[in-house]
């Protein structure tokens, strides 16, 4: 059975519209890619798509009462909103260091979840 999907690149600044087409699930063919990271763009997001994911966690003892905190890797787009849940469980103890790690292994992704700031005790 031929699809066509057509979505928005997201490798570069210049935003091409995607058409891959796709025979029985597999591709057979990306157009409308302005640079060879298009193509790439576009057989992941079809086979594996993935997502970075930002928030903010609570904070006792910071001078702030929340930090951001982000994916240190692009998660699987199924589980974000399983992440976004275990980030609202979350709450952390100042200080904090920018890239220290808060939750390793979020949901089984192999992706964890690391500070986006640091954030001093008040």
């Amino acid at each position: 059975m031929i699809e066509d999907r057509k979505f928005i690149c997201a490798s570069c600044t210049i935003g091409c519209e995607l058409r891959v087409t796709l025979n029985s699930g597999e591709i057979v063919r990306v157009a409308g890619n302005a640079c060879p990271r298009g193509e790439t763009y576009a057989r992941s997001e079809i086979k594996d798509p993935r997502r970075l994911f930002a928030s903010t966690v609570r904070v006792t003892g910071g001078r702030l009462p929340v930090c951001p905190i982000r994916t240190k890797t692009p998660a699987p787009k199924e589980k974000i909103f399983d992440i976004a849940k275990e980030v609202a469980k979350l709450k952390i103890k100042a200080p904090v260091k920018i890239g220290q790690v808060l939750i390793h292994n979020v949901c089984g992704t192999d992706v964890d979840i690391v500070a986006s700031r640091d954030l001093a005790s008040a």
